[in-house]
């Protein structure tokens, strides 16, 4: 086998975006379609679904993902019009502070419907539009690095995190004999206009020091990371999460000392 470059090309595939109106979603959604993919968004937000989809001369779906019975009817809508879905990439998500003993029921629930039951809901819906139609496919999850690391004050949203790697995992290993892989991507700080919520203030320069690569990432990163999961480039790749992050996963505590830039263990 000869690797051909024509292996990252994704022309003629139908890719499906959720939360794919802004950040990561909506990066990934330009790369998708930059390499080929005709591509939907299932955003909840009219307006920015129908912006994003604008962008790439795609399909706007608005849809809440959360509920099973708006991701089947957007499923339908997608086939309709585009034609069997060849790609899926589950990337809507939700995160707001809450301190565990002072979380509500309702806020894990809110908080588990964002971050894990969607996935659950549309790679059901969509692996299983795929093995009907005989074609295979990939899915690629967004998780997180919370979803391998302690994260206080966002103890449920790191567990949703933690389920989908593990839920990639399972499900890489249930869809393999339909020709469907499932992947991962754990991005860590990447700007986007979550992040910029979360700090209104701004990432500011120190936020380099937590960072082995000594940045914040950007969305075209994760794109990046997509596109090589969607294609023919990771055709013997499955199960596996893939951090987009800097090295700080692999950095396990080490940081950039704020005056030198040495690394220290621990902060300083």
């Amino acid at each position: 086998m000869v690797l051909d470059a024509d292996a990252a090309r994704l022309d003629g595939k139908v890719a499906v975006v959720t939360g794919g109106g802004a950040g990561i979603g909506r990066g990934i959604a330009n790369g998708l379609r930059v390499f080929g993919a005709e591509v939907a968004i299932w955003e909840r937000d009219p307006d920015t679904s129908a912006a994003a989809a604008a962008e790439v001369d795609g399909l706007s779906v608005p849809t809440d993902v959360r509920d099973g019975g708006q991701v089947d009817a957007a499923l339908a809508a997608t086939v309709e019009r585009l034609g069997t879905v060849d790609i899926l990439v589950n990337n809507a998500g939700g995160v707001f502070v809450a301190p565990f003993l002072e979380t509500s029921e309702n806020g894990f629930d809110a908080l588990y419907r964002a971050n894990l039951k969607h996935v659950l809901l549309c790679t059901k819906a969509v692996a299983g539009h795929m093995v009907e139609n005989g074609h295979g496919g990939t899915v690629v999850n967004i998780t997180s690095i919370e979803g391998v690391r302690a994260a206080p004050l966002y103890a449920a949203y790191a567990a949703a995190k933690a389920g989908v790697i593990n839920l990639t995992k399972t499900l890489a290993l249930e869809l393999a004999p339909y020709d469907i892989r499932v992947n991962a991507i754990a991005p860590d700080i990447t700007i986007t206009e979550s992040l910029l919520a979360l700090t209104p203030s701004g990432a500011g320069d120190r936020i380099g020091l937590t960072v082995p690569l000594g940045r914040p990432g950007h969305v075209d990163e994760c794109a990046g990371a997509a596109v090589f999961l969607a294609s023919g480039l990771s055709s013997y790749v499955t199960g596996h999460t893939l951090h987009v992050d800097g090295g700080t996963a692999a950095s396990m505590g080490w940081y950039h000392h704020p005056e030198d830039g040495h690394y220290v263990y621990g902060p300083s």
